[in-house]
C-alpha cells in the first residue's frame, strides 16, 4: 500500500536510479505540458542535409515514458529496441548539441549534466536546421518512425 502522501507515479518519487531508458539519450523536463509536440516538430527540422536532394534526414526524437522525457538519436531508439546499433561519437555529439540548441530556445531544459557526463558535442556547422517557413522546400525524412518499432 502506498503511503498517503504519496501518488503512484509522481516524477518526484521515482528513484533516481529507475533507469526505464537503459541508459539511452538525454532527459529533459518540458517547461509546459504542450511542449512536447512543439519539441517534435521542431526536431523533424534539425539533422543532416543532403543539399542534391534538398532532404533533410531528422537525427533525434523525443520519447515519453512513465512521465519522464528523453531526446535521443535514433539509433538509440534502434538499440532501445534490442537492434544493431553503430552510433558513433559524432552521433551522441550532435544528438548532444541538439538538445543545447532546444535548451537555449527555451524548449525544454536538460536534467543530465551534460559537462559532468563528458559527452561529446559537434560544432553548430554539423547541423543543419530548416526553418519552420521553409520546411515545405525540404523532404523531412525520419530514419525511424516511432510506432513502428518494438521500444522498450
Amino acid at each position: 500500500m502506498e503511503p498517503p502522501n504519496k501518488k503512484i507515479g509522481d516524477k518526484d518519487n521515482m528513484e533516481k536510479n529507475d533507469d526505464i531508458f537503459k541508459g539511452c539519450g538525454i532527459e529533459i523536463e518540458l517547461p509546459k505540458e504542450d511542449d512536447f509536440l512543439k519539441i517534435k516538430e521542431t526536431l523533424t527540422r534539425i539533422g543532416v542535409a543532403s543539399k542534391k536532394t534538398n532532404t533533410l534526414y531528422q537525427s533525434c526524437h523525443i520519447l515519453h515514458k512513465k512521465g519522464r522525457y528523453i531526446i535521443l538519436h535514433f539509433k538509440e531508439l534502434f538499440d532501445l529496441d534490442g537492434k544493431e546499433c553503430n552510433i558513433s561519437e559524432n552521433d551522441i555529439g550532435r544528438r548532444n548539441m541538439i538538445c543545447r540548441l532546444l535548451e537555449e530556445w527555451g524548449l525544454l531544459k536538460i536534467v543530465d549534466d551534460l559537462d559532468e557526463r563528458e559527452d561529446p558535442f559537434v560544432p553548430v556547422s554539423q547541423i543543419n536546421i530548416i526553418s519552420y517557413k521553409d520546411k515545405d522546400k525540404w523532404n523531412l525524412s525520419s530514419k525511424y518512425n516511432i510506432g513502428k518499432h518494438k521500444l522498450i
